[in-house]
């Protein structure tokens, strides 16, 4: 994986340099956490997101658009209409104790196979994860982002 490409087809190339000054390449995206991109100089809330949920894509296997898009089986809608909205917030049970026990690193790995798994589930049910917060993860059904 070529990351300048990835950042640029993510819109936010602005950070090449800072990962490439930091030797970030592809091997080390996918561990990278909310706190190594503030170290990288990714000061904006929202460009930290979007990091952070298509390196989750990456661990799946699925491009950031797609791990976004709405399922080709949802008709388009052009009104507005009501629809039921399940928010469910899932979190990692032991995971202080867990950090007590491991090595960052390793604690880091293991947070980042639960949100692949958390993902995969929740896309099988054409659910959508809206956050990843520490070992905890925001997930809406009934909603498609546009």
């Amino acid at each position: 994986m070529d990351v300048v490409a990835w950042l640029r087809g993510l819109g936010l190339e602005q950070y090449a340099p800072a990962f490439r000054d930091n030797d970030v390449d592809a091997e080390v995206v996918p561990e990278l956490t909310a706190e190594d991109l503030i170290g990288l100089g990714v000061t904006s809330i929202g460009h930290r997101r979007k990091l952070l949920a298509a390196i989750a894509a990456l661990g799946t296997g699925t491009t950031i658009a797609a791990a976004t898009t709405a399922p080709s089986h949802a008709p388009a809608q052009a009104d507005a209409e009501r629809r039921q909205l399940t928010v469910m917030f899932c979190d990692l049970v032991g995971s202080t104790a867990l950090s007590s026990r491991l090595d960052p690193e390793d604690l880091r790995e293991v947070i980042a196979a639960y949100h692949r798994g958390v993902a995969d589930a929740v896309r099988s049910f054409d659910g959508f994860v809206a956050k990843y917060m520490g070992d905890g993860v925001l997930i809406y059904f009934g909603y498609q982002p546009e």
